[in-house]
């Protein structure tokens, strides 16, 4: 890489002025708020690279799941906006909350893939009930799989 370098340092207090990339990995709504205002003085076109998810509220330049690129200056977005363009769907059906889940079961799965199922299940069903109050869930009935993921869950591991 030319011209380039990789900070070690404390993220709030170090100088990021003169990036044009930064990979940002938190989770720390703190953090997260006092990096956004930082960012709001980098160059226009800067990437910030997060992994997961967008920033709140900002609407994400370029999606290749699990990595999600903000480019300054922002495009403000709520969470419906932003979870359709992570997704790049006009609506979440059971499927695509399926395949979603299993992206990231594998993606953070350790060597033991006993839970890999169970894993995927409860992201699937997590996925799909936040499309569903969102507004942007494909059917207007429950489909069929998350009935049953739900009854097992509730029946034999006593989840409501």
């Amino acid at each position: 890489m030319k011209h380039g370098k990789f900070l070690c340092e404390d993220v709030v207090t170090t100088k990021i002025d003169d990036a044009t990339a930064i990979l940002f990995w938190f989770t720390d709504i703190e953090i997260i708020e006092k990096m956004k205002k930082k960012f709001q003085n980098l160059q226009d076109g800067t990437r910030i690279i997060t992994i997961w998810g967008p920033l709140p509220e900002c609407l994400p330049t370029q999606v290749d799941f699990p990595y999600i690129m903000n480019q300054i200056p922002f495009k403000h977005a709520n969470l419906k906006e932003q979870t359709l363009a992570i997704f790049g769907i006009k609506c979440v059906d059971f499927v695509t909350a399926w395949e979603y889940a299993e992206r990231y079961t594998k993606a953070i799965a350790s060597h033991n893939v006993d839970n890999d199922r169970f894993l995927t299940i409860l992201q699937s069903l997590i996925i799909w009930i936040n499309a569903k109050n969102l507004g942007i869930a494909c059917e207007d009935d429950v489909p069929a799989p998350i009935k049953n993921y739900m009854e097992i869950l509730k029946n034999f591991l006593v989840l409501k």
